[in-house]
């Protein structure tokens, strides 16, 4: 046996996972091989569909009833994991092997306090300890998930923690045990940027104190580049290229892995990528500076004003008899838009940025200051497609209602403005006869840019419209709305937690946190010569 031999902990050779149904075979992991080493942390990287939570899935013995390992086989540490009675199975998972997922509200149970969740792990693989032992290991996880005041958040129930600590939870349970092998399937895909930093530095703290080896599962390649030493990325259930994550950004080979790295949206690419965008910034500007002199000829030059705007909201007491308190949530926000522009609001989770959107379209009335818009009512396209738009509908339906309500078209007409759309947002006449439900995120995201565009207005509002997307899809979505903003004449109030987005898409750019607008720059000053140390921190955390 080779040196190489005895560091393995985990070799997958020609596994092969797929769906029967009525006899038929529908393979989603496709005779793939890989090995991981003891104390290694190694990357898994593609796009929705592509076999990374299904080859995942199979290694913790995880998947449904319709799902079979059709062929191959899984060591751990020498024993084929397939070939282990159910008992013999269960005592690995959560012990030695253990898995997180990318939401921790569907792993966790909403009935249990968050200590009593983690003591279950003690309570099934490490049966002799006293309850006080198992409190004081949990006290010890709790402190090294970096979740502050352990007494406190013991006794929490998950909905009553943030998204980031309710994922720190699931790392204490999954690390309790001290695992040989750690499996985190888009641990950080829903946490904003400082909060995704954090978990990928306790996953990789973790890794480096107990030697844990993991598997880092996402479709964003700026993950995996900042934690992982080696990298396999999948396709189609195949992989299609696999190497140290150092060789794969700098030189990939596979035109699949080329695609993905051309479509990240970060401000950490290589200096040709950087110098290319340095030019499609110029080209901006320009333009931007175009419309500066066209519309200051007309007297014309903001297309919004928002003026001192204080926002409030009621606070839910348990007293129903209690009069309601108000909670201000913005605090005096103060901002322009030119014709033409594209503005970036970005800042945290609950920094107020969706709350100022919510307020320009007129969603939230409990509000002071000034709002005034120089268009008809700006439109506003949501992060999910689902919860804005009606599922029930077909989407030539969905679109051509807004223009029933408006009046003024004849039906012709109106069957003529949906077919445009349609072909301007890149879908086809047939996806106008499908239901939400028959399209793809990024298909919906589209229709959902359409009913805002079919409404005439030259200011759209997106808030987070892409960060539930693939890189790719992200990139396609950002690209539509570039070639939208020409045709159409536009404006943009572009929302989002996400600066590397903020920075391919924007002109300038204004920076919320804690209810307040905090620096406004022109995006080339902002990311190099930030002034307030809260854009400093959310840059720095950049990956």
């Amino acid at each position: 046996m080779t040196h190489s031999e005895r560091k393995v902990l985990l070799k997958v050779e020609h596994l092969t996972t797929g769906f029967v149904n009525k006899g038929e075979l529908a393979k989603v992991v496709d005779d793939i091989s890989f090995y991981l080493e003891k104390g290694e942390i190694l990357g898994i990287v593609g796009e929705s569909g592509s076999g990374k939570t299904m080859t995942a899935l199979s290694i913790m013995g995880l998947l449904s009833k319709e799902a079979r390992i059709l062929g191959g086989s899984i060591a751990f540490e020498d024993r084929d994991l397939l070939k282990l009675s159910g008992e013999e199975f269960r005592k690995l998972k959560g012990n030695q092997i253990s898995m997180i997922f990318q939401e921790p509200m569907t792993s966790l149970n909403p009935v249990m306090t968050v200590g009593r969740q983690i003591e279950e792990m003690l309570l099934l693989h490490e049966k002799g300890l006293s309850e006080k032992e198992r409190k004081e290991r949990t006290m010890e996880a709790l402190r090294e998930a970096e979740l502050g005041n352990g007494e406190t958040i013991y006794t929490k129930y998950p909905h009553q923690l943030s998204g980031g600590m309710r994922q720190r939870v699931m790392i204490a349970m999954a690390m309790i045990c001290r695992p040989k092998l750690l499996i985190a399937d888009e641990p950080t895909t829903a946490l904003d940027v400082t909060i995704q930093g954090t978990i990928l530095n306790l996953i990789q703290s973790m890794n480096q104190k107990y030697g844990t080896a993991v598997i880092l599962i996402s479709h964003d390649l700026s993950v995996i580049k900042k934690i992982c030493a080696r990298a396999l990325v999948m396709q189609d259930g195949v992989i299609v290229e696999q190497g140290t994550t150092h060789e794969l950004f700098l030189n990939p080979r596979n035109d699949y892995t080329k695609k993905l790295i051309a479509a990240m949206p970060s401000v950490l690419l290589d200096q040709r990528e950087i110098t290319k965008e340095v030019e499609k910034k110029v080209e901006r500007t320009d333009d931007i500076e175009k419309i500066e002199a066209i519309t200051k000829n007309i007297g014309i030059d903001n297309i919004l004003e928002v003026n001192h705007l204080n926002v409030y909201y009621e606070e839910v007491t348990q007293n129903i008899l209690a009069k309601r308190r108000k909670k201000q949530v913005v605090y005096d926000a103060t901002l322009h838009m030119r014709r033409g522009e594209i503005l970036g609001i970005v800042g945290e989770s609950g920094s107020g940025k969706s709350t100022i959107a919510k307020s320009i379209v007129g969603l939230i009335p409990d509000r002071d200051g000034a709002i005034v818009l120089n268009t008809v009512k700006p439109q506003m396209v949501f992060q999910d497609p689902y919860g804005s738009l009606n599922p029930v509908k077909r989407v030539d339906w969905i679109l051509e209602e807004p223009l029933k309500l408006a009046g003024g078209y004849s039906k012709k007409e109106r069957k003529e403005k949906v077919a445009k759309i349609l072909k301007d947002i890149g879908l086809q006449e047939k996806h106008g006869r499908r239901f939400l439900s028959q399209l793809s995120g990024g298909q919906r995201q589209r229709v959902a840019i359409g009913v805002a565009l079919i409404q005439n207005s030259k200011l759209i509002v997106l808030d987070e419209p892409v960060s539930a997307l693939d890189v790719t899809v992200q990139s396609q979505i950002l690209e539509l709305l570039r070639s939208l903003r020409k045709e159409y004449d536009l404006s943009y109030l572009f929302i989002s937690h996400d600066l590397n987005v903020i920075y391919l898409l924007c002109d300038r750019v204004c920076v919320m946190h804690q209810g307040r607008i905090v620096e406004t720059a022109d995006m080339r000053e902002l990311f190099h010569s930030p002034k307030h140390p809260y854009t400093k921190k959310l840059l720095e955390a950049v990956i």
